[in-house]
């Protein structure tokens, strides 16, 4: 358990640092801006330093909590990955679900982010983010069982070993795409992002400074980094791979779908609210629903 637990702490670290690079210098890349490799820690040290707004009669107490618990949720969420075969921090019978109800967990504490400092903007943004992460949990919970039926359990140790001879990514190729789209709306990002968008100067962050800021920019990049985890857990075999030890292949996949879900919330372009929540009623889930029946077809 104490190995798990640092190989875990080393893969979130070494996953924040390569995610606040990428974070900037992928847009950086794709507009020919320079000097994108040291902007992550310019305005790390900019954020710190910079003292807090204050805003009028606010949730003092939910305003300071929640990054808490958006972290936390990281946390928990990436415990469930195994770092081995057949090791994980938190060898649950049900690690799916665990994972599930971070998810579900997330989008509460955003909202709730949004909600305490009793502004217009964060709260827009925490009311339009709660519209359309809620329907996306659903294409979450098919895509996560249809992973789940090869390996006959909702162990996310049972759905690496049931990958020993074919990833899922091969067996249920929409599983993945589908599954970046869930990554993409809990790390508030691409077309994704409602909660912190630019159209409202922030969103649910437009009254952050100093600390508090940073503190859920750390956060955001955590969930990044154990949604990366997750989805190489169950699609690309985790651990498992030749030659190298298991841990070196985890992270070298999760670094991989952490990359995938930057550029894809950089170069996706996003649609209105209310085209993104017909989309998501209209094709994303009845195309969800599909992958879980073929899926369950093959199993069978």
């Amino acid at each position: 358990m104490i190995v798990s637990a640092l190989i875990l702490l080393a893969l979130l670290g070494a996953g924040v640092l390569v995610a606040a690079w990428l974070d900037r210098l992928v847009p950086a890349a794709l507009g020919a801006r320079r000097n994108a490799a040291l902007s992550p820690w310019r305005d790390a040290a900019v954020m710190l330093l910079r003292r807090p707004v204050e805003t009028e009669a606010p949730d003092a107490m939910n305003r300071a909590l929640a990054p808490g618990w958006y972290l936390a949720l990281a946390l928990v969420g990436l415990s469930v990955v195994p770092v081995l075969p057949g090791t994980a921090l938190i060898d649950s019978q049900v690690g799916v679900v665990i994972w599930g109800s971070c998810e579900a967990l997330t989008i509460v504490t955003v909202f709730l982010h949004g909600w305490s400092p009793n502004a217009p903007f964060p709260l827009i943004g925490a009311y339009r983010y709660a519209a359309i992460g809620l329907p996306v949990m659903l294409p979450s919970m098919f895509v996560l069982i249809a992973a789940a039926l090869p390996a006959e359990s909702l162990s996310v140790l049972a759905i690496v070993d049931s990958q020993r001879e074919l990833w899922n990514v091969v067996r249920q190729p929409l599983g993945l795409p589908l599954f970046l789209l869930v990554g993409l709306t809990l790390t508030l990002r691409g077309p994704f992002d409602y909660a912190d968008g630019a159209d409202l100067a922030g969103g649910t962050s437009a009254e952050d400074s100093g600390p508090g800021r940073a503190l859920w920019q750390l956060a955001r990049l955590a969930m990044l980094v154990a949604f990366s985890a997750m989805a190489a857990a169950v699609f690309l075999g985790g651990p498992l791979g030749p030659v190298l030890p298991g841990p070196v292949w985890l992270v070298v996949k999760t670094l991989a779908v952490l990359a995938l879900t930057i550029l894809a919330g950089t170069v996706i372009a996003r649609p209105t609210p209310s085209r993104m929540l017909s989309l998501l009623w209209v094709l994303l889930l009845p195309l969800s629903f599909v992958h879980l029946v073929i899926s369950g077809v093959l199993a069978l």
